[in-house]
């Protein structure tokens, strides 16, 4: 007769996230998911399968997070200069807030890029941000915000490039005024 799982997965994915983001692939030992998550061995490779399994779940349910928030930012708040300005500073004021935790995405491209399935879906991530960004550009300038001589496309790959810059800095702690410089500099890319 089969056991019944004693606890929640989608539960589970979210704490291991959490110790990830906190700790890094490498740094995250077996023993420490198990006791984050309060499971057995067996349980965990019942569930998960292996250590690697669980972070692409976690990074999986990162993305999933990040990506319906970016969204949502870039769908309702009116006027993209003002759109594009809060999802920048949300970022760089978490970065402010806690520079030792910056990006999965970052983190998972610096310390797991050697992984196929990590690697995977950093590749994934960053263009599904670009893609977000172009199609919000897109609209923005079929309502007259931006001018038609810029291309939506390569000011998405700007603001993604940039974006992923702004996460590894904020970890170098180099503090508010350089990091809102930056900010400034990187707005006027779309007048």
């Amino acid at each position: 007769m089969a056991r019944i799982r004693e606890f929640d997965i989608d539960q589970a994915v979210d704490r291991a996230m959490d110790l990830f983001w906190r700790q890094g692939y490498a740094e995250t030992s077996l023993q420490d998911l198990l006791k984050e998550l309060s499971i057995g061995s067996g349980s965990f490779y019942a569930a998960f399968g292996s250590k690697e399994q669980l972070y692409i779940h976690s990074l999986d349910r990162y993305l999933s997070l990040q990506g319906r928030d970016l969204e949502t930012t870039l769908d309702e708040t009116p006027g993209i200069r003002s759109a594009i300005r809060r999802v920048l500073t949300s970022l760089i004021e978490a970065d402010l807030a806690d520079p030792t935790r910056g990006c999965l995405v970052v983190n998972t491209a610096t310390q797991c890029g050697d992984q196929p399935l990590a690697a995977d879906r950093v590749n994934t991530a960053i263009r599904q941000v670009e893609s977000s960004l172009a199609g919000a550009l897109e609209r923005a300038q079929a309502r007259g915000e931006i001018s038609p001589e810029k291309s939506p496309r390569e000011l998405a790959r700007f603001l993604t490039t940039f974006i992923q810059g702004i996460r590894i800095v904020g970890g170098a702690r180099v503090g508010r005024e350089f990091m809102e410089d930056a900010l400034s500099t990187a707005m006027r890319a779309l007048d």
